[in-house]
């Protein structure tokens, strides 16, 4: 029963120190995981600064887009005023024909069409075509009224709205260009944050998986710590009553040679030196 017991000791110490070189192992690896999540939430974070930063400037942009627009669209409300009064004062010399700032009014209306619809090719070809048409229309009916001095003013007037109004446009295209830069690059930082916190997720989880099996293999070495101790107890009793035991027999053998020589001495035998020392050691005599 020793010897078995004495194997069960050295197979629970064989466990212990591979649960110990397990559970080290998982603990390593826990700290890695923690500390790549740990390193993509501080890039995440990096990087949402950075996207505030564009979102900032984006705003800003569009707002000097907007404001110029809201120029350029008093200017063109301004042109369209002229356009009216230019119609009045056509009226009184032309007698016939289309109102100029309708013509004006259609050429912007197609021209935004053209540039914001997608046209089949023979659609765009036809809408050309008619911006083209109506501006030689324009153009044609403005040099026969251009003759005259106070309308000759109110189209240079309008020229000079126009040119600025363009001027304006340009403006503020550039600054909705660059608006969308930073909008295009804030979005390509929302979707590296999103991989990033989908990563650090997972090396969460990862963490948590590493972390609770190292628990789980820290309680299992308790346990054993536990068993090795309580085993050597029994092992060590065991061992202290082997020795106990021995004695004992030792004694009996020891009593009963003593009784064997006394016995003989009573009969008459001569005794030794030998005999008459283990009759002292056996408390016979």
């Amino acid at each position: 029963m020793l010897e078995k017991l004495v194997e069960r000791k050295e197979q629970l110490e064989n466990d212990l120190q591979e649960l110990i070189k397990k559970r080290d192992e998982l603990n390593k690896l826990a700290k890695e995981y923690a500390d790549k999540r740990d390193q993509l939430n501080k890039e995440v974070r990096e990087l949402l600064a950075k996207a505030k930063e564009c979102k900032i400037k984006r705003d800003e942009f569009n707002e000097k887009a907007r404001e110029i627009k809201a120029k350029r669209n008093k200017i063109h409300n301004e042109i369209d005023m002229l356009y009216k009064e230019l119609d009045k004062l056509r009226k009184s010399i032309d007698k016939g024909g289309r109102p100029l700032g309708e013509i004006e009014k259609e050429i912007r209306r197609l021209e935004f069409k053209q540039q914001t619809s997608v046209l089949t090719i023979e659609k765009e070809r036809v809408l050309i075509e008619r911006i083209a048409k109506l501006k030689r229309e324009l153009e044609k009916r403005k040099e026969q009224l251009e003759k005259h001095e106070e309308f000759k003013k109110l189209i240079a007037k309008i020229r000079e709205l126009k040119a600025e109004a363009k001027e304006l446009h340009q403006q503020m295209l550039e600054f909705v260009g660059k608006a969308d830069v930073y909008h295009e690059e804030m979005l390509s930082i929302f979707k590296q944050v999103d991989e990033k916190r989908k990563l650090a997720d997972e090396m969460h989880e990862n963490f948590l998986k590493s972390k609770k099996e190292a628990d789980q293999c820290h309680a299992k070495i308790g346990k054993i710590r536990k068993d090795i101790k309580d085993l050597d107890k029994v092992i060590k009793a065991l061992k202290a009553k082997q020795v106990k035991s021995k004695e004992e027999q030792e004694r009996e053998e020891l009593i009963r040679k003593a009784k064997e020589i006394y016995e003989m001495f009573k009969k008459g035998k001569k005794l030794e030196t030998e005999d008459i020392m283990l009759l002292q050691r056996a408390g016979l005599i």
